[in-house]
């Protein structure tokens, strides 16, 4: 599981053995199964989440009880309700295994102190927030300015498979369209 982690980190920066012992030292795996939740809406979250193997929403829901889905995390992507994280605070946010799923999670504790036994990660959680950032925007300016079929449009080029493994309501609930409307645009 953490030979994943290596390569995911060596996209950005290369590592010696002993750089890498350090760093995986810090992260502990966690399989969790299919509609399990990570964590609920309300709950501590202890940890931010590498996804080893399997698929991830990240929900928010309204007063109303309709779910907003805000993001799908597959294979090689961080995940968690970042504000509850940092700020040691309650998610605002829940976060479901959409398949049996595999992580690596670090907690902030650990991730301060690998950060100051081994400066050189910084730069590399600085790329993947920064391009976390940037795709988080990208996603409001689609939502605020796209039509459906563009957002969709936007979603196949850019997430072809996940057009396998999630179900047209959640990619429905994804896309901010009704699950009719989906069914116009696949066809």
């Amino acid at each position: 599981m953490k030979l994943k982690l290596r390569r995911h980190i060596e996209e950005i920066m290369p590592l010696s053995d002993d750089e890498f012992d350090l760093i995986a030292s810090y992260f502990n795996p966690q399989q969790i199964s299919k509609g399990k939740f990570i964590f609920r809406m309300g709950d501590k979250v202890p940890y931010t989440y590498f996804v080893v193997s399997g698929l991830l929403k990240l929900i928010y829901g309204d007063q109303s009880g309709k779910e907003h889905i805000l993001s799908f995390a597959m294979e090689d992507w961080w995940e968690t309700d970042y504000y509850a994280f940092y700020q040691k605070g309650w998610a605002t946010m829940s976060l479901k295994c959409l398949e049996d799923t595999q992580v690596l999670h670090i907690s902030l504790e650990d991730y301060h102190s690998l950060c100051a036994s081994f400066p050189r990660i910084e730069h590399f959680f600085l790329q993947k927030a920064t391009s976390g950032h940037i795709a988080s925007q990208q996603r409001i300016l689609s939502l605020l300015g796209s039509s459906a079929e563009e957002r969709y449009a936007i979603l196949l080029q850019r997430y072809p498979s996940l057009m396998q493994r999630v179900s047209k309501s959640q990619l429905a609930a994804y896309l901010g369209v009704s699950r009719e409307t989906l069914s116009r645009l696949h066809s």
